[in-house]
């Protein structure tokens, strides 16, 4: 089975510093084909981490590479593993192609989920790019610079039964369990995710970091990876229409700048 987009898998721009920001959860496109099968809710792609390019808007002026996917995790999920393990066994989770929303209400109108060969196309066609196209830079980074950093930036709703209790707090950093950056770095991110008293930040909570944190942090290899998972009440609205809101923004931004430099000025020392 083949799978048709009219849309690349990425995009893609190069920085000059030994930092990558990986956006896997920002696409919003999905194919006409697709979408006929999706139930009108899913067209909405509710579950999209909305404006992130618009909050990481410092990016290129510190220098960092950043990547970004342009199709719905509803096509193919970025962040899971290719063999569609359970990043967090016991909890639910949405999977490789999800079938599904965070409402667990069905994606698909009549029914007819994705088959092997249908996944196994969707990986061939945006997965791997995306994953050879993170590789690659981190090679490059790694052959200028020595040590990288690399970030993967979420955002979820802030209130989601289905997989946690309560309220999410507002910074969730995830360094799967210490293993994918070193710990001085994470104890200094927890420590400015924890500065301002108006967010809440957590380090390896609900969410540790997964496949991309997982598979490509490495700090014996000099790449350190972190997660950040946010709440989206953070900067946005939570509920269609999903409007980007400055005023709200311009609370938390600053501190995930100073994350992000923090991560980067930890790669520079390193590199000296």
């Amino acid at each position: 089975m083949t799978f048709e987009t009219t849309e690349p898998a990425f995009r893609f721009r190069q920085g000059t510093r030994p930092l990558l920001i990986s956006m896997p959860h920002v696409g919003t496109h999905v194919p006409a084909a697709l979408a006929a099968r999706f139930t009108d809710e899913a067209r909405q792609v509710p579950d999209t981490d909305w404006h992130l390019e618009r909050l990481y808007d410092f990016a290129d002026e510190l220098g960092a590479s950043v990547l970004v996917a342009t199709h719905s995790r509803y096509v193919v999920d970025l962040n899971r593993p290719p063999d569609n393990q359970n990043l967090y066994p016991g909890q639910d989770t949405t999977g490789l192609c999800p079938v599904d929303t965070f409402d667990k209400t069905p994606l698909y109108a009549a029914g007819d989920l994705p088959g092997d060969a249908e996944i196994a196309a969707r990986v061939d066609a945006i997965w791997r790019p995306y994953h050879r196209q993170l590789q690659a830079e981190l090679d490059r980074l790694k052959a200028v610079h020595g040590t990288v950093a690399l970030w993967d930036a979420h955002s979820i709703r802030s209130v989601l039964p289905r997989f946690f209790e309560g309220r999410l707090p507002d910074l969730n950093l995830g360094t799967a369990n210490g293993a994918s950056c070193d710990p001085a770095l994470a104890a200094t991110l927890l420590g400015i995710a924890t500065s301002n008293p108006v967010y809440a930040g957590v380090l390896n909570g609900r969410f540790k970091g997964g496949h991309i944190t997982r598979q490509y942090g490495n700090p014996a290899a000099g790449v350190h990876a972190v997660q950040l998972e946010m709440t989206q009440a953070s900067y946005m609205q939570e509920k269609l229409p999903f409007d980007y809101l400055p005023d709200v923004a311009a609370g938390v931004q600053p501190q995930v700048r100073r994350m992000i430099e923090a991560v980067l000025d930890f790669a520079l020392q390193k590199n000296r």
